[in-house]
C-alpha cells in the first residue's frame, strides 16, 4: 500500500475525532461568560485551531510531499523564530534554514541518508559559520546552539515524513495533549500533590497537568488504533519535556513568547514545542 493510501486511511479516521473536538469546544468557548478571565484567549485559540487543524491533516493526507511541505514550512518558520531567540547570526539562520528543507527533503527523497553521515554534516555545518568568521568570543556558544537547533527543529520535523500516518496520531495526541494538561491543571492543580510544579522553569505546569495529558493523549491515540504503551509514553514524555525545553530557551532569551503573530499562542515555536520531541521520542520507538 502507498505512503498516500497510508496516510489517507488514518486522516479518515482522524477526521471525525477532530470535528467533533473543534465542534464541541467551539460551542463551549462561545458559551463562555464575559466575566471568564481567559474567554477572549480561549475564543483565539480556538480560531487558531480551527485553521491548524485543516492545514495539517490535509498537508498529510497527500502522504510524503504533502507532509515533505508542512515539514519544510513548520521548519523555516520556527527556525526564524529561534534564531531571535538564541541570538544567532544570519550566517547560522541560513544553515539552520538549509537544515529546515533539506532534511524533510532527504526523508521524502532519500531516506537512507539520514544516518550517522548526516549527522557528521549537521555538526560541520553547524561550526562552519563560527569558523570562518573567526569567532573566538561566542564561536562556541554559536555552535552550541545551532546544533541544538538543528536536532530541536528540522531533524525533529523530519518524523512528519518518516512516521506516515503514525505522524498523524503524533500530531493529535500533541494536541490534544495540551487541553488535557490544561484541564488536569485547572480542574486538579489548585491544591495537594498533583499541584507541585514540575519545574521552576514553568511554575504552572504541575503533576495535575501530566495526569491530565496523559488521560488525553492515551484516549487519541486509541481513538485513532495508534496505541501502544511505548507510543503513549513517546508522546506524552515529548509533549511535557517539549514544553519545559522551550521555556528555558525563552527564559534565557528574556521574553514571554516565541513570536506575536499566531493568535492565542505567540509564536509557532509556542505551538509546536511538544510537538518535536515527541516526534523525535515516537521516532526512537517506533524505528
Amino acid at each position: 500500500m502507498s505512503g498516500t493510501l497510508v496516510a489517507g486511511e488514518a486522516v479518515g479516521r482522524a477526521i471525525p475525532l477532530v470535528a467533533g473536538a473543534l465542534g464541541a469546544s467551539g460551542l463551549a468557548v462561545a458559551a463562555l461568560p464575559a466575566r471568564i478571565r481567559m474567554r477572549t484567549e480561549l475564543r483565539r485559540r480556538w480560531r487558531t485551531w480551527a485553521i491548524a487543524a485543516p492545514v495539517f491533516l490535509g498537508a498529510l493526507f497527500l502522504g510524503a510531499g504533502g507532509a515533505f511541505a508542512l515539514a519544510a514550512g513548520l521548519g523555516v518558520i520556527a527556525v526564524a523564530e529561534y534564531v531571535r531567540l538564541a541570538g544567532l547570526s544570519r550566517a547560522d539562520q541560513a544553515v539552520l534554514t538549509a537544515a529546515a528543507v533539506v532534511l524533510p527533503g532527504l526523508a521524502w527523497q532519500a531516506p537512507s541518508a539520514l544516518d550517522a553521515r548526516t549527522a557528521g554534516v549537521l555538526l560541520l555545518a553547524a561550526a562552519l559559520p563560527s569558523l570562518l568568521s573567526g569567532d573566538a568570543a561566542s564561536g562556541f556558544t554559536r555552535t552550541a546552539r545551532t546544533a541544538f537547533g538543528l536536532l530541536w527543529i528540522p531533524l525533529a520535523l523530519t518524523g512528519l515524513v518518516t512516521l506516515g500516518e503514525t505522524a498523524v496520531a503524533v500530531g493529535l495526541a500533541v494536541a490534544l495533549g495540551d487541553v488535557g494538561a490544561w484541564c488536569g491543571g485547572t480542574a486538579l492543580g489548585r491544591r495537594g500533590p498533583l499541584a507541585r510544579p514540575l519545574s521552576p522553569l514553568s511554575p504552572n505546569k504541575t503533576w495535575a497537568g501530566v495526569a491530565g495529558a496523559a488521560l488525553a493523549t492515551g484516549s487519541v491515540l486509541l481513538a485513532v488504533g495508534a496505541f501502544s504503551p511505548a507510543l503513549w509514553a513517546a508522546v506524552l514524555a515529548g509533549g511535557v519535556l517539549g514544553d519545559l525545553l522551550e521555556s528555558m530557551v525563552k527564559r534565557e532569551a528574556g521574553v514571554k513568547d516565541a513570536g506575536d503573530w499566531l493568535p492565542g499562542f505567540g509564536g509557532l515555536l509556542d505551538r509546536i514545542d511538544s510537538l518535536l520531541p515527541a516526534l523525535l521520542l515516537a521516532a526512537v520507538v517506533t524505528a
